[in-house]
């Protein structure tokens, strides 16, 4: 027994002595502090810290007094140091110091990349490979090995992460089904049913714009080939028809509570959240930015109210004025591409019924809230709260399971309900679906992309380059404006959203956070700005991607529409900058010094009233045919 504890002193002094130690960051970057830990010391007297540089030069020293000890220093120039404690000359430790620039060159050349070449796979994987060098000391073979079995490997392997690249394989799965056995046909058959004249036949298509909103490519191929044959029997423009599929279909996938959009908009906020070190649920932060995502949600009233109103201006009303009076619907000559690939996808038969549509979209709707609902309450009863409110559930509730329970239950039905009755056979309902997932793996991959470049900013500590070289010159209540001018002009240079998003999302959520913290603004107004800075990413990426003439969205709305590409741009343009400006100027700026959402969107719509009553014209009502 006496040699058991005279083991075990001893093992507890070795114990104790080898974890005497110094703690620093791997690498940091110059001019920016980082924080120096000595731990377990064994007596309370003064202890001096030396900082050497790889010439054995002192440029530094400090003082310290007890057993654990922490500070912060800055170290001013490029290399290597060592920090020694001269009382204990045992215990060193080292670091590697880059320059502070440096940490911004893979985010700028991954946006870079995305302008010139336009492809935002190639453009994020050069911004990680150039990230890793930095990290891993400038050696280009061991970041190519890292690239893959470290930082796209951490990515794919965190549990949040996989549950969002499951739900969005799976909801492109269930689009996929509902297109190819007539549901979303059915449901535009209901709707068109009511089509009669021109105004009618707009506020139609723009119903059915609002109707398909679970994913902006079966928005614009549904609406466009169904609508097209009734728009040109009332005589309403290809250019019109064009503008109201373009303005719904990535406008209201963004925004809405469940499409193929949300997953990767979760993914990345989630992502963002993690880095500034916050618990939040993301659901409950997208829920947040609804509100504050003007622009989208101003395109898709816009388009209701030109329909009502029956008025346009500039090219738009050439356009309509031309298609009414004499029948003409497009530009003479004008060059129309066609789709191809595209069309097989959608349904071709007799039995085109509404239902087959609603209830997989109704179970993944209800399903996910009959989730969140459940999970969150499991979650409050666990940790002993009697707060039952409903945004307490949703801050609590487990939304990822949530979603993915819905979309798989959905999924089932929709192919069971295809085989039931006999409208696909069960190897081509489990075709569709198929056929589905593989339209939204490029989805997939970007945003394990986009989380890897986020890992590559968080470690290179790009926020805090930024934040020190912005933090004297930029109030943080300007980010939402800036934010969302910045993602317009890379999606409109890029012609993507969703690329937009996974290069600029990482930055701005850190980079927010930190000048807030720096700015030393109350929590309430920290909240705001975050939330703002999200939403900013989210619609200035649609509105750049909207109005771009590259964009996927905006071609395949003027082949859906049979509409000449050129002319699609050409008229839409006009109305997009009226309402991305307005947007800025009344939504962005004022809410982030604290006005209601609610306001600004009202102040938005009066304006857009105002605008086309007062410069717009009254399109002439066309010939009875």
């Amino acid at each position: 027994m006496k040699k058991f504890f005279l083991i075990s002193i001893i093992v507890l002094n070795f114990s104790s002595l080898y974890s005497q130690e110094i703690e620093v960051p791997k690498f940091q970057l110059s001019e920016i502090s980082f924080p120096v830990k000595i731990k377990n010391l064994h007596d309370s007297t003064l202890h001096q810290v030396s900082v050497y540089d790889a010439n054995q030069t002192l440029v530094n020293e400090f003082t310290f007094e007890g057993n654990n000890y922490e500070t912060k220093i800055t170290l001013h120039r490029s290399g290597n140091y060592n920090f020694v404690i001269s009382t204990e000359p045992g215990i060193s430790a080292s670091i590697r110091i880059i320059p502070g620039w440096l940490s911004i060159v893979p985010p700028l050349l991954a946006i870079f990349l995305a302008l010139i070449i336009r492809q935002v796979l190639v453009s994020l994987a050069a911004g990680i490979f150039i990230g890793a060098i930095i990290i891993y000391n400038y050696n280009p073979l061991t970041a190519l090995l890292r690239f893959t079995d470290t930082i796209i490997m951490n990515a794919l392997v965190d549990h949040d992460h996989m549950f969002i690249i499951v739900f969005t394989l799976m909801i492109g799965g269930v689009v996929g089904v509902i297109s190819k056995n007539g549901g979303t046909a059915g449901l535009a058959n209901l709707i068109t049913r009511y089509a009669k004249k021109a105004k009618s036949g707009l506020i139609s298509s723009w119903l059915m714009g609002m109707v398909v909103f679970f994913d902006d490519y079966a928005n614009s191929l549904i609406i466009g080939n169904m609508m097209r044959p009734i728009t040109d029997k009332l005589r309403i423009s290809r250019e019109k028809l064009a503008y109201i599929v373009d303005s719904t279909a990535a406008p209201i996938a963004s925004v809405v509570l469940i499409s193929t959009w949300i997953g990767y908009e979760l993914g990345l906020i989630n992502d963002g959240l993690k880095s500034i070190g916050s618990d939040a649920n993301a659901y409950d932060v997208f829920l947040q930015t609804i509100p504050y995502r003007f622009y989208p949600i101003a395109a898709m009233f816009f388009v209701f109210l030109t329909s009502v109103m029956r008025r346009d201006f500039g090219p738009m009303y050439k356009a309509e004025k031309r298609a009414s009076l004499t029948g003409q619907l497009t530009e003479s000559n004008a060059k129309i591409d066609g789709l191809k690939d595209n069309e097989s996808q959608l349904y071709t038969g007799e039995k085109s019924r509404w239902w087959n549509g609603v209830i997989p979209i109704f179970i993944i709707l209800f399903g996910t809230i009959a989730g969140m609902v459940y999970t969150g309450i499991l979650a409050i009863e666990a940790s002993g709260d009697i707060n039952f409110s409903v945004q307490n559930i949703i801050s609590n509730s487990d939304s990822y399971s949530s979603l993915l329970w819905a979309s798989f239950t959905a999924s089932v039905v929709a192919i069971i309900m295809s085989s039931w009755q006999r409208i696909l056979k069960i190897n081509e309902a489990i075709n569709a679906w198929h056929s589905g997932v593989k339209t939204m793996l490029l989805a997939a991959i970007i945003l394990v992309f986009a989380w890897g470049i986020s890992d590559i900013t968080n470690q290179l500590k790009t926020a805090d380059y930024l934040i020190s070289i912005l933090s004297d010159a930029i109030d943080p209540r300007f980010l939402p404006v800036l934010v969302f001018l910045v993602c317009a002009l890379i999606s409109f240079s890029t012609g993507t959203s969703w690329g937009t998003m996974a290069i600029v999302m990482p930055i701005v959520i850190p980079l927010a956070a930190k000048m807030v913290e720096v700015s030393h603004l109350p929590d309430s107004e920290t909240h705001l700005i975050i939330v703002g800075v999200v939403s900013s990413v989210l619609a200035g990426s649609v509105f750049g991607d909207h109005c771009s003439p590259i964009a996927d969205t905006t071609i395949l709305s003027s082949m859906a529409s049979q509409c000449n590409h050129i002319d699609h741009v050409k008229t839409q343009l006009p109305y997009a900058i009226l309402v991305g400006v307005l947007s800025m100027l009344l939504g962005d700026l004022p809410t982030a010094f604290g006005l209601n959402p609610f306001i600004s969107i009202g102040l938005i719509f009066l304006v857009l009233y105002g605008v086309l009553y007062f410069f717009g014209k009254k399109v002439p009502e066309a010939k009875e045919i």
